[in-house]
């Protein structure tokens, strides 16, 4: 009986990653409609190859598993880890086939850093690749920063029980609705609805500064796929400064700040619910955040002379800044102007910066904002309690769409998450430091993966040693559907084990 149990298990998690490989499939063929349309029939072949590749596999997954009875929230867990992994697995096939890597580990690598919204990279010649390899990157990000469970959930899993567990493994756990299906579907409708507005802007941007219409509009569609996921691919290895427009700058600024804000919160401005904006833990937790640090390293930079006027600072050092908050990893400075003009005050709120990260429940990384909110009123309901006699009652509020009491359950919640988060940062920081880079390189580094976020200073590379490659792919996703998955995972493969002992 036992041992029938746990099959049962595992056909449900193999049959539901089928499903989502399968809805994964699909989107293959917009970089082969892109290669079909610029003339590049190899590139053409090596998606359709590759389609072919993850199709199979995931139908049969489906086949070899079976739905036998309805999925639990631990089912929907595990198998939102294990789709991630397959993949990124199969994801890397048509990476590999372009020949602008230097191994499968590195197409990987690039993979997950799209999917979490990483944004770093180990691609070859990044300013000569095609236009499919190109669409495919920032679809990646794209998709990844919606999520690839939940663009299943749009597509295959509608009514199904246990749909929830799925979401939240996808870290995600705010319904906009209270049906699942009418949220995923939601959340495509809001991120279809800006990649629309978003692009038409970049096109018109990218005529202006010069680029020939059909280019303007690839670069304006990636670049704001990019933007919107706070995902930090860009088509050209300069990112943001390529363009060299203030313009493009402060529409990209524009995007990826309302990319790292939570889709309920997009839900309820776009009904007509704007007084959210302003009342909501979150924004107003960020809005805090972004302008101590903002101080802080207008302050550094000014004292080190760093860039010549209001202007400069505000598109140097600013915009870092900001695209270090929202997760985003846009930079228009070079990767080593961090480590020799920014000095150590400047680079410390970076990576305060890049360690909170967004909004729960978007596409940015980090701690969220949310938890850094619920943090802060944890301490001063303690506070309170200190300072006010031992019989009064302290209840502490916050207003998270709609009013919620503090309880000791949101509190251990957030602290768990946080705590999870600096463990991880601070042992892969030794692990980058034991490999030869220095501490204050590898504090940067490994704060732009934990947070998912995508800015350099330098370490990230294709010579770098390969278990940092390992372990930097393992934080991205780790970091990416925030441990819950994770430690879902462990607990199933633990009890898979515990039975087979018996």
């Amino acid at each position: 009986m036992k041992s029938s149990t746990r099959l049962d298990d595992i056909r449900i998690i193999v049959y539901f990653s089928g499903k989502i490989l399968v809805g994964m499939s699909l989107i293959y063929w917009i970089p082969i409609f892109t290669a079909l349309v610029s003339g590049e029939y190899k590139v053409m072949f090596d998606f359709i190859l590759s389609f072919g590749l993850i199709l199979s596999i995931g139908a049969g997954f489906t086949l070899l598993g079976k739905a036998v009875k309805r999925p639990s929230w631990t089912h929907g867990m595990v198998t939102a880890a294990v789709s991630w992994i397959m993949a990124m697995i199969l994801a890397a096939f048509p990476n590999w086939l372009s020949g602008h890597y230097l191994s499968y580990l590195d197409c990987m690598f690039d993979v997950m850093s799209g999917l979490t919204t990483t944004g770093l990279i180990m691609i070859q010649d990044l300013d000569h690749i095609s236009n499919g390899l190109n669409m495919w990157r920032h679809l990646l990000t794209f998709v990844g920063g919606q999520g690839i469970v939940v663009l299943a959930l749009a597509i295959f899993v509608d009514g199904t029980g246990g749909s929830y567990g799925f979401y939240v493994g996808e870290g995600k756990d705010e319904r906009l609705f209270p049906s699942v299906t009418h949220t995923v579907t939601s959340i495509w409708r809001i991120s279809l609805l800006y990649l629309a507005i978003g692009t038409s802007l970049l096109w018109a941007a990218g005529i202006a500064i010069g680029l020939t219409p059909d280019r303007a509009f690839l670069h304006g569609l990636w670049v704001y796929m990019s933007a919107w996921s706070t995902g930090g691919f860009a088509p050209m290895s300069q990112s943001i400064l390529y363009y060299h427009s203030a313009v493009y700058e402060l529409l990209t600024f524009l995007f990826f700040m309302v990319g790292s804000f939570n889709f309920a919160l997009h839900s309820a401005v776009i009904r007509g619910n704007r007084k959210e904006l302003f009342r909501n833990v979150e924004t107003l937790s960020f809005g805090t955040t972004m302008m101590m640090l903002s101080f802080i390293v207008g302050w550094a930079l000014m004292k080190l002379k760093v860039y010549p006027g209001i202007g400069m600072l505000i598109r140097k050092g600013y915009y870092q800044l900001a695209s270090a908050h929202t997760t985003t990893g846009f930079m228009t400075i070079y990767a080593n102007q961090f480590a020799n003009e920014w000095g150590n005050v400047g680079l410390v709120a970076m990576v305060v910066a890049m360690l909170i990260g967004g909004s729960a429940c978007s596409t940015a990384g980090g701690f969220k904002g949310l938890r850094i909110g619920i943090l802060f009123k944890a301490i001063l309901q303690d506070t309170k309690r200190l300072l006010n006699p031992a019989s009064a009652i302290s209840i502490e509020k916050f207003h998270y769409h709609g009013e919620r009491s503090l309880g000791d359950q949101q509190v251990r919640s957030a602290a768990s998450i946080v705590l999870l988060y600096l463990v991880m940062f601070t042992a892969v920081v030794l692990a980058t430091c034991a490999a030869g880079y220095p501490l204050m390189e590898s504090v940067f580094e490994v704060a732009s993966i934990t947070g998912n976020v995508g800015l350099t200073i330098g370490v990230t590379s294709p010579s770098m040693p390969t278990i940092l490659k390992y372990l930097y792919i393992f934080v991205m996703w780790a970091g990416r559907l925030e441990f819950m998955a994770i430690l879902a995972s462990i607990g199933f493969a633990a009890s898979l084990f515990k039975r087979r002992r018996q």
